[in-house]
């Protein structure tokens, strides 16, 4: 990528998500003009991102409150957020064939020099349905979200042949807690992690690089035409790989458990989602 200009670099810091909230420093003249003179662009990261509320408005409204993302809060009880999502870098560059090649990564690494997974936390406090009509009327649909989990891979491609985005990606959610109030449901202590987690270890995980402990999924995002009443266009969301091993540590009706739930060597293949208005 040696014709990278100074807009294109503009152009990729200000693609990463929330980076007004991270610890990015402008480069002077002579700074820049070294960076565009490189093979590709590497961002190096880390920020702690709160947000009050996220309204999405279609006649009525689904209000997300309380919103955090971050690290992993590794203590003991609900899931939730500690500190920086840190030691993360994106590496950018463009290929001969223009396709945009992007990838996440860590900046640590272990004794035997492979890269060391990604922590992160997030948090929602409350998620409800409100009417716009004037009544007042509200339902508390889900409280007190916590995530926890880590990311191995995280590439991305846009392909310009295709018009595609691909993602391949490994990850894992090592707690998850969540309360669904209009059910009066709570579901805690929930992993999804690779098929070799536990229960059967799936037999293609023998020759996985990350030994089977993460969540692989391979999917393809693109616009289709045609869809819906209208005929119009729509976003299709194609996963043509996914396998995990799925636990609920604690379902609890009433403040009581009533047990738990374990899915072994779950699999999505070839499957898509198209989205569109109507």
């Amino acid at each position: 990528m040696k014709g990278l200009n100074r807009l294109a670099l503009a152009t990729a810091v200000a693609a990463v998500p929330l980076a007004s909230h991270a610890e990015l420093k402008a480069l002077d003249e002579h700074s820049m003009s070294n960076v565009t003179g490189q093979s590709g662009v590497t961002i190096e990261l880390e920020t702690q991102v709160s947000v009050d509320t996220v309204t999405y408005t279609h006649e009525g409204e689904l209000n997300l409150s309380d919103i955090q993302i971050g690290g992993r809060d590794d203590t003991a009880g609900q899931a939730g957020v500690e500190g920086k999502l840190d030691n993360l870098k994106i590496d950018i560059d463009v290929a001969g064939d223009g396709d945009a090649l992007i990838k996440v990564a860590s900046t640590e690494t272990d004794g035997s020099g492979n890269a060391v997974p990604i922590d992160f936390g997030a948090s929602i406090g409350s998620a409800s349905l409100d009417a716009t009509d004037g009544s007042g009327d509200s339902t508390l649909l889900a409280s007190n979200i916590g995530l926890e989990g880590e990311i191995a891979q995280l590439d991305l491609q846009v392909d310009t042949a295709t018009d595609e985005l691909q993602v391949e990606s490994a990850f894992k959610i090592t707690d998850m807690d969540a309360t669904i109030d209009f059910l009066g449901v709570t579901i805690e202590d929930v992993e999804v992690t690779g098929a070799s987690t536990f229960g059967n270890p799936d037999p293609n995980e023998a020759s996985d690089p990350l030994n089977g402990e993460f969540v692989r999924a391979t999917r393809t995002i693109s616009k289709v035409s045609g869809v819906g009443s209208s005929n119009g266009d729509g976003l299709s969301i194609k996963t043509e790989s996914y396998i995990s091993d799925t636990r609920i540590g604690a379902i609890k009706i009433g403040g009581d458990s009533i047990g738990e739930i374990s899915m072994d060597n779950m699999k999505v293949i070839e499957s898509e989602m198209v989205i569109y208005g109507h």
